[in-house]
Order: C-alpha cells, then sequence, then structure tokens
C-alpha cells in the first residue's frame, strides 16, 4: 500500500508532496521504466526540464501508471535558450506537447543566465502562462536573493518556487532564509549530494544507526527539517522506497546541527554560480 506523501502548501495556494522525483538523466526505456517504479512507489511530483531531453519518457510513464493525471504534479524548466518572451512562451507550449498534458503543475526558469539578461521576460511570459491555465504554479530555479528580487519588482508575483543546490556539503543558510522571508518554497536538487562521500560522514552514519536507517534517507529527512522539498532520483525501486521513507522518524537538534556543519566554503558540486553559470 503506497502511503500518502504530506504537502507543503505553496504562496499561490497550491499544494505539493514534500519529496519529488528527480528524472535527470533518465532516458529512453529505462528512463520510462524508472519513472513508472517511483510512480508505483508513490512518487506524486516528477521534475523534468526541457534540457533533460526526457519530457516525452516523463509524459509516457504518467500514460502507462494508470495514475489519474490530477494525482500527479508535473513540474518542467524553461531552458536560458528560451528567455525571451515569445520563445519562452513556445518553451511551455512545446513542453506540453512533449508530456502530452493539457496543462503543467509547475514551471520553472531553470537558470537566470544574468549575462543574457532576460530572465525578466521569462518570467513575466511565465506569469501569462498561468494566467492562461497552462501552468498551475510558477517558480524560478538557480536564481540569487537579488534575481528574485528583480522578476519580484519587474512583474509584482512572486516565485512560488525556487530550486536550488541544497545538500550538507552545500547547505544554503543564506538562501533558504531569502526564500523563506519572501515566502517562496525551497526545493533541493542533487538532495543527496551525488557524493558517497557525504553518506559515509560520521554525522550522517552515525544518525543513521541510532534511527536504524539508511545514511541517505538521514539526509534527507535533514533536508524537510530545513523546510525543504527535496527531489532525489533513484532507477532502482528499492533505494526508491527508501527515499519516500524518511517521515517515521526525526533528527534531534544536534543531529541536524552537526550535518550542517559539513557545509564547505566550495560545497558545490560544480561551477554552478548562478551570477556566473551560463546554462542555455
Amino acid at each position: 500500500m503506497v502511503t500518502e506523501i504530506p504537502r507543503y502548501t505553496l504562496n499561490d495556494g497550491s499544494r505539493l508532496p514534500m519529496v519529488g522525483f528527480g528524472t535527470y538523466p533518465l532516458r529512453g526505456d529505462g528512463g520510462i521504466a524508472a519513472v513508472v517504479s517511483a510512480l508505483e512507489n508513490g512518487y506524486r511530483l516528477l521534475d523534468t526540464a526541457v534540457n533533460y531531453e526526457n519530457e516525452e519518457e516523463v509524459g509516457t510513464a504518467l500514460r502507462r501508471s494508470g495514475l489519474e493525471r490530477e494525482d500527479v504534479h508535473v513540474a518542467t524548466k524553461i531552458p536560458g535558450r528560451h528567455h525571451e518572451a515569445a520563445l519562452a512562451t513556445k518553451s511551455v507550449d512545446d513542453s506540453l506537447r512533449r508530456l502530452e498534458l493539457d496543462y503543467l503543475d509547475l514551471c520553472l526558469i531553470h537558470w537566470p543566465n544574468p549575462s543574457v539578461g532576460k530572465y525578466r521576460e521569462a518570467w513575466r511570459a511565465l506569469v501569462d502562462a498561468r494566467e492562461r491555465g497552462l501552468v498551475r504554479s510558477i517558480g524560478v530555479s538557480n536564481f540569487t536573493q537579488q534575481h528574485l528580487d528583480d522578476i519580484i519588482r519587474d512583474s509584482g508575483v512572486t516565485p512560488a518556487v525556487n530550486q536550488i543546490e541544497l545538500h550538507p556539503y552545500f547547505p544554503q543558510e543564506e538562501m533558504r532564509k531569502a526564500a523563506a522571508d519572501r515566502g517562496i518554497q525551497t526545493q533541493s536538487w542533487s538532495p543527496l549530494g551525488k557524493s558517497s562521500a557525504l553518506r559515509e560522514e560520521s554525522p550522517v552514519t552515525e544518525a543513521a544507526a541510532v534511527h536504524g536507517v539508511t545514511p541517505a534517507q538521514v539526509i534527507l529527512r535533514w533536508q524537510l527539517e530545513l523546510g525543504a522539498l527535496p527531489l532525489p532520483k533513484s532507477a532502482d525501486p528499492q533505494r526508491q522506497r527508501h527515499n519516500l521513507d524518511v517521515f517515521s522518524f526525526e533528527l534531534t537538534d544536534g543531529e541536524m546541527k552537526a550535518i550542517t556543519r559539513l557545509g564547505r566554503p566550495d560545497g558545490r558540486l560544480f561551477g554552478g554560480d548562478p551570477d556566473t553559470h551560463e546554462e542555455m
């Protein structure tokens, strides 16, 4: 029996499951099978993107799952090359076509690409897409405080979500606070850090032993207790189940602080500084 996942309420009134399923880089028949498995194991939020090149697979998996459309939240992202308003509008339409859906539950701007300087245009296009009923909730990804304030001032509309790199090696205290202060839900990409070394850190392994869970479950529980919405990815059905089984235990304040202290100045997985990184 699949357990109902608790949900966060966004600033627009929509509600998202507190754990979602990341789909990068799941493609082809194997990707479809992995997403179907995730849905069978209880995931109800699928995170894809134009640049993941797997929107077709995600849409196919949703149809094969037999679940009702309204029971599954589907999110995608507009790439940097589509920031011009007309291109952003077309990007939403094209994503809907590839997914074979009538609407998106969530659409994000993937990166701000500040040197291009058109993320405000892309944001206004998303506001329009929401008003036209093509998207239920709109947000951004990898935006700094400055980028957030730019689009809020320009449009008068606050994003519902900011999806950022967030894991114990990169806890993002300032950005989490900035989002909370603005009523924005933080989502976490790469919530497990893509590193076996992280899962071998003593604060993680010690908490896992105390609670009788895996190190990955400890890290995902840490995410939830920060108020973040993690998007773990795994093609392995057992790991998929474990990554959802994080609601039956709580970390102590001491455990939370010890895990957060694993943060490093160079904790990013790659040179993905939103002020300089360009992803078209």
